[in-house]
């Protein structure tokens, strides 16, 4: 898989996409991630990539010529499935996105900034506008990790133990049930006795009445 991102600040986002889990993932060969900076792409001697909105509103917008010519170079490389834009507008990304963008070969997330983007670029240059929650941040980069992150602990490999990536809260629209560890006894906080037993079977059934009870009671909006 090779996820490119497109943003104005690369030095935000390069250090987080070589750490931990993706940075294992990259050195297995199993995805690429790569970080553009737009200002590569604008031919303004300043390297601006934003001017004021017509209409006589408020704040800057994000141009279009430069985010068509960096789009347009890398399709110009590889055909990609999904060219994904930041944006609180967008559809709520949540764990069956993820699946389902983790199935894909090639994506470009294009990290908004300033007051918002040319119209325009989602018109005719997005196929997707994906949101993290309903508020509001700077910029498209923190989303854009975010996604990248969940996307690529689900590619098969990535993670050493395969039962990690698909057993967390959400995967299947439920919370996650307790987890303990040693020791089985700490202040008189014991962990329950059906986790010590041994017995695989209930030790599930008991998993799955905790996950439902426990979305029940904080995330009854899973349920429906």
């Amino acid at each position: 898989m090779r996820i490119d991102i497109i943003t104005v600040l690369p030095q935000m986002l390069e250090p987080f996409m070589n750490e931990s889990i993706l940075a294992r993932a990259q050195k297995k060969g199993l995805v690429e991630i790569h970080v553009h900076n737009l200002r590569d792409y604008t031919l303004d001697k300043w390297k601006r990539v934003d001017d004021y909105p017509y209409g006589g509103f408020a704040g800057m917008v994000m141009q279009i010529e430069p985010i068509d010519r960096c789009i347009s170079a890398l399709k110009a490389e590889r055909d990609y499935d999904e060219i994904i834009f930041t944006s609180p507008d967008g559809e709520q990304f949540n764990q069956h996105v993820a699946n389902d963008l983790s199935m894909k070969e090639n994506i470009i997330i294009l990290a908004g900034h300033y007051k918002g983007i040319d119209q325009r670029v989602r018109d005719h240059l997005i196929t997707r506008e994906i949101s993290i929650g309903d508020f509001v941040l700077t910029g498209g980069e923190l989303p854009a990790a975010v996604m990248a992150d969940a996307i690529v602990r689900l590619i098969p490999g990535v993670i050493g133990d395969e039962q990690s990536a698909f057993s967390d809260c959400f995967q299947d629209d439920l919370l996650s049930a307790p987890i303990y560890t040693r020791p089985a006894e700490y202040k008189g906080w014991r962990v329950p006795d059906i986790l010590l037993s041994g017995h695989e079977a209930k030790i599930k059934e008991w998993e799955m009445e905790q996950a439902i009870a426990r979305t029940k009671a904080l995330r009854p909006d899973l349920l429906k």
